[in-house]
């Protein structure tokens, strides 16, 4: 993937991980959409910088997403990387009969979200010159942390779906999972501050640094998600189920 001379995508840009690739992506030489549900915090991530505008989509909408890829292909025919970070996460017991809506939400937001929004874009992105998708998935893809069940398999199924994806656009569109480990933003509340996760700052750094190897790297992998990702190749996977199931 290029690093620079791109128009790149994010959803999700408004908080986060999002926002701050963004701001990366855009200090490097790339025009960066960022969209998201509330247009106050997009303004806020694109305020004071020059080549970034900001859009509102609903992710668990498929009417809306359609009419917000016909958009942003309208508005910005250069758009070549897709960057699909927009997700939620939600604690679930399972212990009992529940209501199931968050996570049909969850299932609405993480895993049909980018399914859908990269359908919208396929055609548009195969026609483009070095184009590429990013998916964000999780080290929870790999190890579950028990208290976020839905969560998990989301994360399982874009890491999944991206592996197919990649090979089926093999040669037109480049594939790359982004693989956070847990991270200090605001996706639960007072994760920002929690202590034992990586600050935010530390692990974007991290991450543009593997965005800048050539070739890049399919799965950009911190060194603090190596643990989670290789758990079962390297032995340890119940160990990490339990460590993980303590908090």
């Amino acid at each position: 993937m290029k690093t620079s001379g791109n128009t790149i995508l994010i959803t999700g840009g408004g908080s986060g991980i999002g926002r701050e690739l963004a701001l990366r992506f855009n200090a490097l030489g790339n025009t960066v959409i960022v969209a998201g549900r509330r247009m106050e915090t997009l303004e806020e991530t694109i305020a004071g910088q020059r080549d970034m505008h900001a859009m509102v989509v609903d992710v668990e909408d498929p009417k809306a997403i359609t009419a917000f890829a016909e958009r942003v292909v309208a508005e910005h025919p250069n758009l070549n990387v897709l960057i699909n970070n927009a997700g939620i996460m939600r604690r679930e017991d399972l212990s009992s009969t529940r209501d199931l809506s968050d996570a049909e939400q969850t299932v609405a937001a993480n895993l049909l979200g980018p399914i859908r929004l990269t359908n919208a874009l396929t055609d548009h992105l195969v026609s483009q010159p070095d184009a590429a998708i990013v998916n964000v998935s999780s080290g929870l893809a790999f190890v579950p942390l028990s208290g976020t069940p839905t969560y998990n398999a989301t994360k399982a199924a874009i890491h999944s779906y991206t592996i197919s994806l990649r090979e089926q656009l093999k040669g037109k569109v480049e594939l790359i999972e982004l693989v956070p480990p847990a991270v200090q933003t605001e996706l639960t509340p007072g994760q920002s501050t929690r202590e034992g996760y990586m600050p935010l700052d530390d692990y974007i750094q991290e991450v543009m640094t593997l965005f800048s190897k050539q070739p890049t790297p399919k799965e950009i992998l911190v060194e603090n998600v190596n643990f989670l990702r290789f758990a079962e190749r390297d032995g340890h996977f119940d160990e990490a189920v339990e460590l993980l199931s303590k908090m």
